[in-house]
């Protein structure tokens, strides 16, 4: 039987990480939560998830700089941004750099499970 899919979740608030996962485990999907792009970047599970979750803002690195980083490492993992920052320029920009989708935080339950289900038959 195969490994369940491994979600990852980069948020620096850990109420989101934790109601993420469990809305992820519910699902039948494996959640790994990261307080910041450089502790998701650090992580030795970074290479194993199937789909990243992302916030825009964080300290230190921000989401769309991660996003360029990945995406110039050419490291295919899709990309959906769950943020309270989904300006219209934001929203283009991390569109533009191939994200899945750009989410308003807080997102309907019904709409995050489906953009990662989306992003898993791309991946």
């Amino acid at each position: 039987m195969a490994e369940p899919a491994t979600i990852a979740i980069v948020d620096d608030d850990q109420e989101i990480r934790e109601a993420i996962t469990t809305l992820i485990e519910t699902v039948g999907l494996r959640a790994e939560g990261f307080s910041s792009a450089e502790e998701f970047l650090s992580s030795p599970q970074a290479q194993d998830s199937a789909c990243l979750l992302l916030d825009v803002r964080m300290p230190g690195m921000s989401g769309l700089e991660l996003q360029r980083q990945l995406v110039a490492a050419n490291w295919r993992i899709p990309i959906i941004f769950v943020t309270a920052y989904a300006d219209d320029d934001v929203r283009v920009r991390a569109l533009a750099a191939g994200a899945v989708d750009v989410l308003p935080k807080p997102c309907r339950e019904e709409d995050l499970l489906r953009a990662i289900q989306t992003a898993l038959t791309q991946a």
